[in-house]
């Protein structure tokens, strides 16, 4: 998962066909499944935010035709949380720090 600011809202614009100044929030997901990328807008500019998982992986929308899938909040966050959103249970405990 290298791609950075720059690429990852070329992608939004050149394969989503979406505009990244909306102030929607965009999810990538690494190929292995434990990493996630956030791609946001403000007012301001960019924010990139990346996750990864110790253990386990992303439970990700799995589609047919489409290239991309809405997501509510409360979905996002479960998602954020390693748990599987479509069937919600916490899926990894983690172990002690360190």
């Amino acid at each position: 998962m290298r791609r950075g600011i720059n690429s990852l809202a070329r992608m939004v614009q050149q394969v989503l066909a979406l505009d990244p100044h909306t102030g929607a929030i965009f999810c990538f997901r690494g190929r292995k499944g434990h990493i996630i990328k956030i791609l946001a807008h403000d007012d301001q500019g960019f924010c990139l935010f990346t996750k990864r998982l110790s253990e386990g992986c992303f439970a990700w929308p799995t589609t047919k035709d489409q290239v991309a899938v809405s997501l509510t909040k409360a979905q996002l966050s479960l998602l954020l949380d390693g748990i599987d959103w479509r069937r919600p249970s916490k899926t990894y405990r983690p172990r002690l720090a360190g």
